[in-house]
């Protein structure tokens, strides 16, 4: 199971700290994926982090902004956000997937259909 926290209403140019909390098993050996969807929109891959933080991604539209990070020993994972604008309104995912057995430590990516897991979402609203 992984449950979200973190999201709210922030003025633009604010910044946010989301958390996702693993219970049930173990998150050491698992790529974190984070996603967002937005109203009328589809749900989309904003950054990925492999089971070792060695290897991270990010979505254009996030980058130099986003920065997500993991404690394998907390079996937590954050997305820390900066910059904030409108159009990062969304309700916020993380979701854990099994990485191919030849990759373990560094598989990365974001796309929805490889991850396993998912939590219920967090809103973020980014309004004056």
């Amino acid at each position: 199971r992984l449950v979200e926290s973190g999201g709210g209403l922030v003025q633009p140019g604010g910044s946010l700290r989301l958390s996702c909390v693993v219970s049930g098993y173990t998150l050491d050996y698992y790529v974190v994926g984070w996603f967002r969807q937005a109203p009328g929109k589809d749900r989309e891959g904003i950054s990925c982090i492999s089971s070792s933080s060695g290897t991270t991604d990010y979505a254009s539209s996030v980058k130099g902004r986003f920065a997500n990070s993991r404690d394998n020993a907390e079996k937590t994972a954050y997305l820390d956000m900066t910059n904030l604008t409108p159009e990062d309104t969304a309700v916020y995912y993380c979701a854990a997937g099994v990485p191919p057995i030849g990759d373990i430590q560094e598989w990365c990516v974001m796309s929805a259909s490889e991850y396993q897991y998912w939590g219920q979402g967090t809103q973020v609203t980014v309004s004056s």
